[in-house]
């Protein structure tokens, strides 16, 4: 904004004379303004002036009439018609509506033009009047006319150029009238020094207006601002009186809280707004600042109607004071804290609040259960704590994407907040990793039902983008302060509980006991002794012989780990695999048994493979190729003689980077095996794009496929044509019973390993059993039987129509061993008859018989479950 000039500026005292009596043309607006401002002054003065005029020459022509010796009137009418018709003129000229449309210049100059013949009438008026005999009547007409002069003088002094007209035309009147050029020069002089004070004064005028127009500028520029500043901007204003009563507020302010009840102007401003006691220094209240006429700042205040306090403001005011020291009231500020607060609030919620699901997230979790452990230490009050972890999420996420598995855990959210309801506070410590704590509830039948009917709502199928998925979860339950009383013990012991859940199959739920804390601390010494053994040499490697079914060559050997504890001596693999896997030293234990098996196998007579497990996380190393290649030229072992046994358990996150790792390993001629075919959860579209060279038929599906009955055998049939049609040889693990090497062969299986052949050996015995028999040698029992229970119970058995009792030893689903009764030998396949079940008897055959005990085979495969019936009158003794 420009300063204003002050009436001294040089421009202004440059003014030219035409230019301040507004005759010539001028840009600029405000002196177009001002002028404009004077004509409408004069348009509302004008009527009087007329009026004034009018009665001049009412009162003139009267006394002319009732005069004797008088004018003759003719002169009177015709200077008084004349001025009042121009004077009419003049009116419209200045107040008609299509006259505002002219320039104020225009109509300034007509003004003028019409006023001096308006002088000139008024002036013939006055001498006529003066023509009048002496008396009362010429000095009531003499009255009446300089009335209506001054009157008319008066109402034009405003407009500057038109006051000099007017005298201009009394001047040229009055010599016209008179003729003495002495006092028409007389006149001149003084009209010539009326001409340079109006000059003068139409200076000062112009000036003077245009400091007002400033004036007005400025003040209207002001207001301008302030209210867009109080419309469009956070801040607004207030204003009260000496007792505390608002007398002004901002429109926006008080459409707010008059939008909760009252209009907000003229109450108290404490009945206006009330203060946040939760903000720090706010000791003083409103009340005393206003009652103490103080000044207060930054007071963070919302509407008193406002319940909810939806809206915050953050008020600032001072005290008014006069010029003469008295106090007027307050006058103050305010911003808008609304958004401030809301973004604080956000700010919290993000800090406390999982932004996925809207659940409490790890620090309130952690922040409220150490308020309620904390309420805890003053007396008895129990909590507890689940620890819960979702099963086959990861699949989700695998199979449907990410988008999939987060709308997945939103529902899981809803459900455990409904499944818990306001009994605790469920929150979400990331993943798939959930937490409920539960103040006040520590008995075990409560903790119980809640946690099986969160795994039973869990369990149900969600639906997500029109799919139906499945998935569980497992719950770890700790309970302070029996299994801790600070909030990172009670958190240990919540998740020992759930890692034993997990352990007994998932989907379950687990309270914590000591001897999970035992386990952990056995876990964390094994996993310290695994660090520590592979430093000392402490593994050694077994190989199992795989054996050809064409011919029962062995062909190659699987390396096996094994354990040689310094104090707990041999450890089962099955105990520290999964520590080594958990805690990320397989992958150097597995490095080492990879080139501990490539040395061994490059010392071997012939062609012998070797085989060697690898781990998924083994497998998910982009370093592996670079490990093989390694470990195979130390060695000096061919490529195509090392076989990398590989889990299904690498599928379960089928990328790209998993191409390209079976690209390179199978780059570098080695085989790869699918180890323990069957048991993940992948699906057979793999096998499309991996090249395997072997698949093992895992060992659950060759125990007792030799069986009658068993479907084992159909499943074996049913992989090896799989394996046959994709190229692939099939090698049958576990395998320990002799009639099992006839039907897998039977079956198309083309190679076999198990304690059948012998368990694992030294890679010293390797190189004389390759160096030895060309063939292996067979091991352990001939035939496959059913698992058999040992047990003491009589019975009844009837042979050729003669029936006597004996005594059952051990039975299985498929025969029985019984004595105390004679057979002989010689009658080994006879047909008899035994009671299993009170008064119901099974045929059997004569097996083998040998010193008063004999062995039955069974004619149709018997439900050892029907034993457990109740039998009156018979003893039944089970022996293990």
């Amino acid at each position: 904004m420009k300063p204003r000039r002050s009436s001294t500026d040089p421009f202004r005292r440059r003014i030219g004379r035409l230019h301040a009596l507004g005759l010539v043309e001028d840009d600029g607006e405000r002196v177009v303004a001002a002028l404009g401002t004077r004509l409408r002054s004069l348009a509302s003065i004008w009527p009087i002036a007329i009026a004034a005029q009018a009665i001049a020459f009412t009162v003139l022509m009267t006394m002319t009439t009732l005069a004797d010796r008088a004018p003759h009137p003719l002169v009177s009418v015709i200077a008084g018609g004349t001025t009042l018709a121009l004077s009419v003129a003049l009116l419209v000229a200045l107040a008609a509506p299509r006259m505002a449309a002219i320039a104020p210049i225009h109509r300034n100059r007509l003004v003028v033009g019409i006023v001096i013949p308006i002088a000139a009438g008024l002036f013939m008026l006055l001498a006529q009047a003066a023509a009048l005999p002496t008396g009362g009547m010429r000095t009531t007409a003499l009255v009446a006319c300089i009335g209506g002069i001054g009157l008319t003088a008066v109402s034009i002094h405003q407009v500057r150029a038109a006051s000099l007209g007017f005298s201009t035309g009394l001047l040229a009147a009055f010599a016209v009238v008179t003729g003495a050029w002495g006092a028409i020069a007389m006149g001149f002089v003084f009209v010539a020094c009326l001409a340079a004070a109006t000059i003068r004064f139409a200076r000062l005028d112009l000036v003077a207006a245009l400091d007002q127009a400033d004036r007005a500028h400025e003040g209207q520029l002001a207001i301008k601002m302030i209210a867009e500043f109080e419309t469009h901007g956070t801040s607004w204003f207030w204003e009260a009186d000496r007792q505390g009563r608002i007398t002004y507020l901002s429109a926006k302010v008080a459409a707010d809280i008059a939008g909760d009840g009252q209009s907000p102007v003229g109450l108290l401003l404490t009945e206006v707004f009330r203060m946040d006691s939760a903000t720090p220094g706010t000791e003083r209240t409103l009340a005393f600042h206003v009652s103490s006429r103080t000044s207060f700042s930054d007071y963070s205040v919302c509407a008193a109607s406002d319940d909810q306090a939806t809206r915050w403001w953050s008020i600032s005011g001072r005290p008014l004071i006069d010029d003469y020291g008295r106090f007027q009231g307050f006058i103050g500020s305010g911003t808008d804290l609304t958004s401030i607060r809301q973004s604080e609030a956000e700010i919290t919620r993000l800090a406390l609040f999982d932004s996925l699901t809207g659940l409490a997230n790890r620090q309130r979790i952690r922040i409220s259960l150490d308020k309620t452990l904390k309420q805890s230490a003053g007396g008895y009050r129990p909590s507890s704590l689940f620890l819960m972890d979702l099963d086959r999420f990861k699949a989700v996420n695998d199979t449907l994407g990410h988008q999939a598995g987060d709308m997945l855990l939103k529902q899981v959210a809803q459900r455990l907040e409904r499944g818990v309801g306001d009994a605790g506070l469920v929150g979400r410590l990331g993943g798939d990793e959930f937490q409920v704590l539960l103040p006040g509830i520590d008995h075990r039948d409560a903790l119980t039902t809640l946690a099986k009917d969160l795994i039973a709502s869990i369990a149900q199928p969600f639906f997500i983008s029109g799919a139906s998925i499945t998935i569980g979860c497992s719950i770890g339950v700790a309970i302070a302060p029996h299994h801790g009383e600070d909030a990172e013990t009670l958190t240990r012991n919540a998740d020992l509980a759930l890692y034993a859940a997990k352990a007994d199959g998932r989907g379950v739920h687990r309270f914590f006991s000591e001897n999970m804390l035992e386990g952990a601390k056995t876990r964390k010494q094994l996993e310290d002794d695994i660090r520590a053994g592979i430093v000392a040499g402490e593994f050694y490697l077994a190989y199992q012989p795989v054996v050809s079914t064409r011919d029962e060559r062995i062909v190659g050997y699987e390396a096996l780990i094994r354990w040689n504890h310094p104090t707990r001596g041999a450890i089962s693999p099955t105990d520290f695999i999964p520590v080594a896997e958990e805690s990320g030293l397989i992958e150097a234990l597995g490095e080492w048994v990879l080139r501990t098996a490539c040395h061994d196998a490059a010392g071997w007579p012939g062609d012998a493979r070797v085989a060697v497990n690898v781990s998924p996380i083994q497998f998910a190393n982009p370093a592996l190729p670079a490990i093989v290649t390694s470990a195979l030229a130390n060695a000096g072992l061919a490529a195509h003689r090392l076989e990398l046994e590989i889990t299904e358990g690498v599928f379960l996150d089928e990328t790209h980077s998993s191409d390209r790792m079976f690209k390179s390993l199978k780059g570098l001629g080695v085989r790869l095996a699918l180890d323990d075919f069957g048991t993940g959860y992948s699906s057979l579209g793999y096998l499309r794009s991996a090249p395997f060279d072997k698949i093992k038929i895992d060992q659950s599906f060759v125990h007792g496929s030799a069986q009658p009955g068993n479907r084992n055998a159909a499943i074996i049939k049913a992989i090896v044509t799989l394996a046959d049609t994709l190229g692939m040889e099939t090698t049958a693990e576990g395998v320990e019973i002799q009639d099992e090497i006839e039907l897998l062969r039977g079956l198309g299986c083309t190679h076999i390993q198990g304690y059948v052949y012998g368990q694992g050996i030294r890679s010293a015995e390797v190189h004389l059993q390759l160096g030895g028999a060309s063939t292996a040698p067979v091991t352990g029992h001939k035939a496959s039987r059913a698992p058999r229970t040992r047990m003491l119970r009589s019975a009844r058995l009837a042979i050729g129509g003669v029936e006597g009792d004996v005594r059952i030893r051990n039975i299985s689903t498929s025969g029985a061993m019984i004595d105390g009764v004679a057979i002989d030998p010689k009658s080994v396949g006879i047909e008899v008859l035994i009671e299993l079940v009170e008064d119901q008897m099974f045929a059997a055959r004569v097996a083998w018989a040998k010193d008063g005990k004999a062995g039955l085979a069974f004619a149709q495969g018997f439900d050892l479950e029907r034993l457990n019936q109740p039998t009156p009158g018979r003893k039944i003794r089970r022996t293990a």
